[in-house]
């Protein structure tokens, strides 16, 4: 099937905006240019539209958290053991959630679906494209990274039941000892097939370890305060991890370090408040600051904190505080598809990339502009 919009107003995200049209064939995109129509091709006229890329989202918890189902139904965190690596988000998903149809309506095609940051080591998020009905249909990339968390969300989960950890260190100490374990874990099974035997103490956590020490997967860590990016960082030094910072609210204080160490940030939610103390310090101008020093930063809405139908109104709020335009839409598309690793598939409008594609009735920061269609993979998803 090949579709053809024309005459819209184009941002390609790599390159700058222009008036012209883009040429879709079997769920690809194949021209982006000056395109004369042909027969065999669907032409959809966009005079007075935007098309931009479907944004994405490097942190959603939608799906483990269902509209409207209450908090019995949440699939957030399995917090009965401190490391829990060996869960899959996937397994917890529910493709019927209310929140993904919206989500599309705000322009939103893929998001990366993690678990919470109720324990030390969380779980393996996947990558999810929002077509199709079941989770299968949605899932592009599984696992794509293990979440973490430091700071106060997993102190406060296990001081409730009076065990480790209660404190940063134990948070710490609780993640290093499982990296340590992994280690051990791969030595044994190293061991075996060296001399011949088959391994017969598999450890589905020690499994995911393996992955993580082999930089098969990168730690996924949530960290709000300076000290506690500090320590992903150092945890991150001592075993050898890709990491990516999640949240990273003060980031910005250390932002030369994060910039030295090409290390990338997931950052936000923005449009909320300090609800706890390692918030107190949070600012709208930290988009800034990390953008000036060169680091790789995606925004997140954390949903179903911000929903993510927002996420264009809650980008355009940091444009009240010194952050560019251009800057904030690599922040929903290609910064994102760069840290899921998906670049060369997603995040731009440009040949040979997946038509996702999403038209706007005007500049997607304009509060009046809404999506009227979403294309995933050149398949209409929704209409407004």
């Amino acid at each position: 099937m090949k579709l053809l919009f024309k005459n819209a107003t184009v941002f390609p995200i790599t390159s700058k905006p222009f008036v012209g049209d883009v040429l879709v064939e079997d769920g690809k995109i194949s021209k982006v240019g000056q395109i004369k129509p042909t027969r065999s091709v669907e032409v959809i006229d966009l005079e007075g539209k935007f098309l931009l890329p479907g944004f994405i989202d490097a942190h959603a918890h939608i799906g483990l958290y269902p509209e409207g189902l209450g908090s019995t139904e949440s699939e957030g965190n399995e917090t009965t053991d401190p490391v829990t690596a060996h869960l899959q988000a996937l397994d917890a998903f529910y493709p019927e959630d209310e929140s993904i149809k919206k989500a599309l309506s705000g322009g939103v095609t893929t998001a990366f679906v993690v678990m919470g940051s109720g324990n030390p080591v969380g779980g393996m998020g996947f990558i999810a494209k929002f077509k199709g009905k079941t989770v299968m249909d949605m899932c592009l990339v599984n696992p794509a990274g293990v979440k973490m968390a430091l700071g106060e969300n997993p102190k406060r989960v296990y001081s409730e039941k009076k065990m480790m950890p209660t404190t940063r260190m134990g948070t710490a100490a609780v993640i290093r000892t499982f990296l340590l374990k992994s280690q051990d874990y791969m030595k044994k099974k190293e061991q075996a097939l060296k001399e011949g035997k088959e391994f017969l103490e598999r450890d589905p956590k020690y499994e995911v370890g393996e992955k993580l020490l082999k930089r098969e997967l990168p730690a996924r860590i949530h960290a709000h305060r300076m000290d506690d990016i500090v320590t992903a960082i150092r945890l991150a030094e001592e075993f050898n991890l890709r990491i990516v910072l999640e949240h990273c609210t003060e980031g910005y204080r250390v932002a030369d370090l994060l910039a030295s160490k090409k290390i990338p940030v997931v950052a936000g939610p923005l449009m909320t408040f300090a609800t706890k103390l390692e918030l107190r310090n949070m600012t709208m101008e930290a988009l800034k600051i990390l953008v000036e020093k060169k680091v790789l930063v995606a925004l997140m809405c954390d949903h179903p904190v911000i929903p993510l139908e927002f996420a264009s109104v809650q980008a355009a709020t940091a444009m009240r505080y010194g952050m560019k335009e251009e800057e904030l839409l690599k922040m929903l598309t290609i910064n994102p598809a760069k840290i899921l690793g998906l670049e060369e598939r997603i995040g731009s409008i440009e040949v040979g990339k997946d038509a996702d594609l999403v038209v706007w009735s005007g500049h997607p920061f304009d509060m009046k502009s809404v999506v009227e269609r979403v294309y995933i993979d050149g398949q209409l998803v929704y209409s407004k």
